[in-house]
């Protein structure tokens, strides 16, 4: 089939953690979005992040019926979703691409929307939730977190927004350049810049399969995401430093006081046990801060590549 050379190819990008029960769901939405969006040449970009389950096979099943418009990649073990997004972006050959999870809680009929903004010179359509089907607490923390971030740093953060958008070639390109390996890609859409407008969608509930997310994990990814894009807990660490000596000062001075003007005694074990619980509790938080700056260096200056794959539809590549 000859394609016509003005016909823009459009990626989705599809990282996929022990899914092997959603692909049904997949190809029959995926299917559905080349059928109601013809205008364009449509790429679906699989990337199995070391799954444990069968999420492969379907894969490989998928690509060898239609080797046109599925692609797969095989992750050599499990990255982590931060990861495996770079890999797609690596390997997508869309002139604009669209990330959506694997689990199909992202609603296909927003895509049209998308690519009508984009045609209207916007380089990333995030979407942002207007709903969400987790749970109270989970919501609100992510809230919390995502107002905590815009306070925090100077790079503009889209609260409420994840990983669904569709990005041009252009901001795929300036990705490609950030090969940071302790990644917050949130925070790397709004770092790049580039022209960008929200739309709203309603998250769809989970239809196979459970989360992959714990709680241990979304809170490494918090911490990830606050040392990634400001020192502003250096600096907090620093003014309660600071407190916490003037506080010590101020007390001396009122012990002092006290006990040359009224003849008090003054309280011994307890106060010396109070001073150095907390003395130490505030050198701790600052000490563990401080570790989590240095454990990034750490970790970048190894310069180790991101990942490595096992093979790109069936063949082996080196990376």
């Amino acid at each position: 089939m000859i394609k016509d050379a003005k016909r823009k190819k459009v990626t989705i990008l599809l990282p996929a953690y022990n899914e092997e029960a959603s692909f049904p769901l997949i190809k029959e939405n995926m299917t559905k979005v080349m059928a109601e969006n013809p205008d364009y040449d449509w790429e679906f970009l699989l990337v199995n992040d070391g799954s444990r389950d069968n999420t492969l096979q379907q894969m490989i099943k998928l690509h060898n019926e239609d080797p046109e418009h599925w692609s797969y990649i095989d992750l050599s073990r499990n990255y982590g979703k931060e990861v495996a997004m770079m890999a797609g972006f690596d390997y997508a050959e869309g002139d604009g691409l669209i990330i959506m999870d694997s689990d199909m809680q992202h609603p296909i009929n927003v895509i049209p929307e998308m690519l009508k903004y984009w045609e209207e010179g916007y380089d990333d359509v995030y979407a942002r939730r207007k709903s969400s089907k987790e749970s109270w607490m989970k919501r609100k923390s992510s809230q919390l977190y995502y107002r905590l971030l815009q306070k925090m740093t100077h790079v503009p953060i889209q609260k409420d927004t994840g990983d669904f958008r569709l990005l041009d070639r252009s901001c795929v390109e300036a990705l490609k350049q950030l090969r940071e390996s302790e990644r917050n890609t949130k925070g790397l859409y709004s770092w790049i810049g580039f022209k960008k407008h929200g739309i709203e969608y309603e998250q769809l509930a989970r239809q196979e399969g459970e989360t992959k997310w714990r709680f241990m994990q979304l809170v490494e990814l918090a911490v990830n995401g606050l040392t990634s894009y400001t020192v502003a807990p250096l600096r907090i660490s620093t003014v309660l430093g600071l407190c916490v000596s003037l506080l010590a000062f101020i007390y001396l001075v009122y012990i002092v006081v006290r006990t040359t003007l009224f003849g008090d005694p003054v309280a011994g074990f307890p106060t010396i046990m109070v001073t150095i619980l907390f003395l130490g509790g505030v050198q701790l938080l600052s000490l563990g801060i401080i570790g989590e700056y240095l454990g990034k260096v750490f970790t970048e200056t190894k310069g180790r590549p991101g990942y490595f794959i096992s093979s790109y539809n069936g063949k082996k590549r080196k990376e």
